[in-house]
């Protein structure tokens, strides 16, 4: 096992909102998939890195209060900046870590998740 990582899955109520969210704040294309049981957005990753997606289901609700999981960014202000013109807002951060960790931040998206951004020292 190299990744404890495996897949992740950010709640949405609706998708196209989500979207219309995460594509500008991450500069990325977004893959619809769906299932019989679920709506997916997949964010795009290669095998055998961890994958993850915005996912729409019966039981499963956004939530400010669950997991937090961190996205990659390069440029950690101007992923925040796009994150307040898509309609979300930072609720932490940015905090500089020790021994060469990198810099993090919270925000809130779209759907009411409290998501994380890392960039890499």
């Amino acid at each position: 096992m190299n990744n404890v990582i495996n897949w992740f899955e950010i709640p949405v109520a609706e998708m196209d909102r989500a979207i219309a969210f995460y594509e500008p704040v991450m500069q990325v294309s977004l893959r619809r998939e769906n299932m019989d049981c679920a709506e997916l957005a997949v964010f795009p990753h290669q095998d055998p890195a961890p994958g993850g997606a915005l996912a729409k289901f019966d039981g499963i609700t956004p939530s400010a209060q669950g997991a937090i999981i961190y996205l990659h960014t390069d440029d950690l202000a101007a992923t925040l900046e796009r994150v307040a013109t898509a309609g979300g807002h930072c609720v932490f951060g940015p905090l500089e870590l020790g021994q060469d960790i990198g810099t993090i931040a919270l925000f809130t998206d779209s759907e009411g998740n409290r998501v994380g951004l890392h960039q890499p020292a």
